[in-house]
């Protein structure tokens, strides 16, 4: 499934769902503005999602909608993770789908962070 940026926020996507605790997740970091967790079908050895606490669709969304503290609460947020998992010194990537043609399939912003190993070109050719 795949979805419009510009479509209303639902307050019953699964990741909204995680947030409330009514689905678990293999929790790595929380604080006060973001839940990072293994993705379920991970991609890459190491396959992180960062999710905001409040409802925002997209990074689109969020960027338009979201208060500058909980922007940098965020940004930092993803920061932190990337370094606790000791990412920054091999490197990672850092990746938001945005709606149908981005290949966003969850209506909540979320932030995949890859890493663990060479990840090859950035969109294959």
């Amino acid at each position: 499934m795949t979805i419009d940026p510009a479509a209303a926020y639902d307050p019953n996507n699964i990741f909204a769902k995680i947030l409330r605790g009514e689905i678990p997740c293999s929790k790595i970091y929380e604080d006060d503005w973001a839940l990072a967790f293994h993705d379920i079908a991970p991609q890459a050895k190491v396959h992180v999602l960062v999710i905001p606490r409040g409802a925002y669709v997209s990074w689109d969304d969020f960027s338009l909608r979201a208060p500058a503290e909980e922007i940098a609460g965020f940004v930092r947020a993803v920061g932190t993770v990337a370094r606790e998992l000791g990412l920054v010194a091999p490197g990672y990537r850092l990746l938001a789908n945005v709606g149908h043609h981005g290949g966003q399939e969850v209506p909540h912003l979320h932030v995949h962070l890859f890493g663990g190993q060479p990840l090859g070109r950035m969109i294959a050719g």
